[in-house]
């Protein structure tokens, strides 16, 4: 659906943080006297209201019958579709969109295709894979924007002058079926892996894996990029597109650290500033969308070199008193909690986990311990107790020291205690394998205050290099 469809017909915006302003900035841009409600908690009312719109009516009781009541609700991508006020509003005609899918309605092009589109999504690795996108194709000479889930809502770029070349989008399991929903197909999409996550948002596993894949199955790409190592997405069969794997020798893929493409040697990914082999092996998604579009990516491959990471996905805090502090906020799955481990696994690292309790499962992160664990764990957090539980008995047995903290100062001051001095600087790692809510607004706050609490300034740690059109 277009902007100017939604002229005539009753719409309300649900939601009133980054991405609700900047849908409420684009529908007026549109269409500047159309009604709208805003429905948003009690704390944002002020800040609605010193808008000064006549047309603006505001509410804070999103009930199913007040959502009931307009045809289109335009809702922030946090706000889960199967609440239950939310489907029994849909129940009744209310048709519920986000500003993504407003973004590719405007963007189709005749054959519905939004062009020079790569979407990216996967549950571990995406903002890092859709940012070095960004930079290789830059690198390229090509005038590219980076914007989605990574921090840029995609309506704060709806109408950009110049318009880029090109756009690497990063989408969360949230958006992407915002994007078949849309009408419009992606140019190209990227699959990179999927794993249990945000069981509280989709209600299910199942119901997870089949909203990360609308992005292929649903949206159907001009050409989808699939991870050949993902048991998910090698089965799955995608008549209306193109499919170019990663990960195997049909195309890019990793043999140890050396980078291949089909059976010719590349170059060597160790030295890169990349954080984590699994990122090192997202660079192959990366070229292999490259070529997607027609680009001869093999000469790209080298400003690999000269990628900056981004915050909060294993970055390195700095060193302190002999301890080195490792910040993966980002970090919400015990899957990512292992990737994490696995990059330090030469080092005596104390891991901090715990956060927000979704119900993820913890068996599979236990079992890993046996035979892989760091030197400490520290448990903190609502789901904390639970983690903990499962790993007594392998603490007990000799593995690794186990404590629980009250809150994340409490686990870097056990941490420190636990790992002790010794001949080399052991690694504080926050990778929480859990999301920040509860004790703090998102996992940027939580990983500025673990770089503030070792003592290092949390504003230098904090910006994404390249966000927006460079």
């Amino acid at each position: 659906m277009r902007i100017s469809q939604l002229e005539s017909r009753r719409v309300a915006l649900w939601g009133w943080g980054r991405e609700g302003r900047a849908a409420y900035r684009a529908i007026r841009a549109r269409l500047p006297s159309l009604p709208l409600t805003l429905f948003c908690s009690p704390d944002e009312v002020a800040d609605a209201q010193s808008l000064a719109d006549p047309a603006l009516s505001i509410d804070t009781d999103a009930t199913a019958e007040r959502l009931g009541a307009f045809d289109v609700v335009v809702k922030s991508p946090g706000i889960s579709p199967y609440r239950s006020e939310a489907v029994a509003a849909a129940a009744r005609g209310t048709r519920f969109l986000g500003g993504t899918a407003l973004w590719f309605a405007e963007h189709a092009g005749a054959d519905g295709i939004a062009a020079r589109t790569v979407c990216v999504t996967g549950t571990k690795g995406k903002s890092t894979t859709t940012a070095l996108l960004a930079h290789l194709l830059r690198a390229g000479g090509h005038a590219t924007a980076l914007a989605g889930n990574i921090g840029l809502p995609l309506l704060e770029v709806l109408d950009p002058e110049p318009a880029p070349d090109l756009w690497a989008i990063e989408l969360s399991s949230y958006q992407t079926g915002d994007v078949a929903d849309s009408g419009a197909r992606p140019d190209v999409a990227v699959a990179l892996n999927i794993f249990p996550e945000h069981l509280d948002w989709h209600g299910s596993h199942e119901r997870y894996v089949a909203d990360k894949l609308r992005l292929v199955v649903d949206a159907r790409p001009r050409i989808a990029v699939l991870n050949a190592a993902d048991p998910r997405l090698a089965a799955l069969q995608l008549p209306d597109s193109e499919v170019r794997w990663f990960g195997d020798a049909r195309g890019w893929h990793l043999r140890d650290d050396a980078l291949y493409r089909g059976d010719a040697f590349v170059m060597d990914t160790e030295p890169l500033p990349l954080p984590g082999r699994h990122n090192r092996g997202n660079l192959c998604a990366v070229l292999t969308a490259i070529e997607a579009l027609g680009l001869d990516a093999a000469p790209l491959a080298a400003h690999a070199a000269k990628f900056r990471p981004l915050p909060n996905r294993l970055q390195p805090v700095g060193a302190r008193d002999g301890f080195a502090y490792v910040n993966d906020s980002i970090s919400t799955t015990p899957h990512a909690s292992l990737a994490a481990l696995d990059c330090y696994r030469d080092r005596r690292v104390a891991l901090l986990v715990g956060g927000h309790d979704r119900g993820l499962p913890w068996e599979d992160f236990a079992a890993a311990m046996r035979a892989h664990a760091p030197a400490a764990i520290v448990t903190m957090g609502a789901n904390g107790p639970r983690i903990h539980a499962l790993l007594a008995s392998l603490a007990q047995a000799g593995h690794f020291r186990l404590a629980a903290a009250a809150d994340l100062a409490d686990a870097m001051a056990q941490a420190r205690a636990l790992l002790g001095r010794g001949e080399d600087d052991g690694v504080i790692l926050l990778s929480p394998g859990a999301p920040s809510f509860g004790a703090y607004r998102d996992y940027v706050a939580r990983g500025r205050h673990f770089a503030q609490l070792a003592g290092f300034d949390p504003d230098a740690i904090s910006a994404i290099p390249g966000l927006g059109i460079a």
